[in-house]
């Protein structure tokens, strides 16, 4: 195999998006070579350009494709993902890879051919300031991590916004809301850094700000093996948000916000300054440093040229699908934890969780409005 030609499922904002790239041809030995959308209207810019079909099932098995990008509502990315799985394709899902744990368990069960590559579109981190804060994690230059905050309030999202799906923000179609859409990146992120905590308390309003049945505000509380501590704050209502991450370690604080990085840095320990100082209002001298990073990247398309490349040469995933079950897993615990009032521990029961999910669809009463909206250029939305 000298190209990998790809279809793509679903073609909203992210389908859209992919097949943009694909079609100029920026992403190297790739070609778009078919595309599916139970909209027939959203098919119609694609014809005479790549095979279309209304039937992704016939995508599938056409013979047509080799690889899939998933870019569906939520709920389908297992359906489609077990069924490209199961029939030999390479299969690339956009975020969250399925809507709860039970569904990840079964989606990634489905991964059993050698050779046969499974990804997830987690394109944060491929930005060059998580990138470093991971390097400086993993290096132990920030010594023990202690506590994590992350304010990730500047998802702000309008009412028209979730207006313009029927499936957007509902249980049924959706299965959550900024936990589920907006943060998979951020919880991934969360996991990547620092691993899976041992213990989530959520705290989640649903609709507060929108007309929505969903989560719409959030705070979470972590505990970790370690001892360490997080909270996990967003929001999809407020305005101007903030996007800070402060990660205190025994080696000093780390500092991500309005596009600085910024390493406040103890000259030693504080664990072993706290039990070797003889003065009892001493602090360790520290060294202020900004922290250089690359303004590139992040970029979705580097995401599917890695994927291809893991195809046609066995590349390194950057992000293998198996990995998305985390993400997916805190946001189940948060919305959990909150739904019944009580601390949740990790691993999550999975069952326990689908179920409780399958009650809030059985028993919705809110009634969805939808209208047609002013189209305007999405990808604005991709920075965090």
């Amino acid at each position: 195999m000298n190209k990998v030609r790809i279809g793509i499922v679903g073609l909203g904002n992210m389908g859209r998006f992919h097949a943009d790239y694909l079609l100029k041809g920026e992403v190297q030995n790739a070609v778009l070579t078919a595309v599916s959308d139970t909209f027939t209207r959203n098919l119609d810019f694609y014809r005479g350009k790549v095979a279309v079909f209304e039937d992704c099932s016939q995508m599938i098995r056409s013979g047509m494709i080799d690889a899939i990008i998933i870019a569906t509502p939520h709920y389908l990315h297992t359906v489609l993902g077990i069924d490209a799985l199961e029939n030999g394709l390479h299969v690339l899902t956009e975020k969250p890879i399925s809507v709860h744990k039970a569904d990840c368990e079964r989606l990634i069960a489905a991964h059993q051919k050698p050779g046969q590559i499974f990804a997830a579109m987690f394109q944060l981190r491929t930005d060059p300031k998580f990138i470093k804060i991971k390097h400086l994690i993993d290096s132990g230059e920030l010594g023990q991590i202690v506590r994590i905050n992350w304010i990730n309030t500047d998802w702000f999202r309008t009412e028209a916004y979730y207006a313009s799906g029927g499936w957007r923000a509902t249980w049924k179609g959706e299965g959550g809301g900024v936990l589920l859409n907006q943060c998979p990146h951020n919880l991934d992120l969360m996991q990547w850094f620092f691993g899976m905590p041992s213990k989530v308390r959520g705290f989640c309003q649903l609709g507060r700000y929108h007309d929505i049945e969903v989560e719409d505000n959030v705070t979470a509380y972590f505990e970790y093996h370690n001892g360490a501590t997080g909270i996990f704050i967003t929001s999809t209502g407020e305005t101007p948000g903030t996007n800070r991450l402060e990660i205190a370690a025994t080696r000093g604080r780390l500092v991500f916000e309005n596009g600085n990085l910024l390493f406040t840095r103890n000259e030693k320990d504080m664990k072993e300054f706290c039990q070797e100082c003889k003065i009892g209002f001493a602090k360790p001298d520290v060294w202020n440093i900004e922290v250089p990073y690359a303004k590139t990247g992040a970029e979705h398309k580097l995401v599917t040229q890695n994927f291809v490349n893991a195809i046609l040469n066995g590349e390194t995933l950057i992000a293998p699908a198996s990995e998305g079950i985390y993400s997916v897993e805190l946001a189940n615990s948060i919305l959990y934890s909150s739904l019944i009032g009580e601390m949740v521990e990790l691993p999550l029961d999975s069952s326990a969780y689908e179920a409780k999910l399958k009650d809030l669809i059985e028993h919705s009463t809110h009634v969805k409005k939808v209208r047609e909206v002013v189209t305007e250029d999405f990808s604005k939305s991709f920075s965090q």
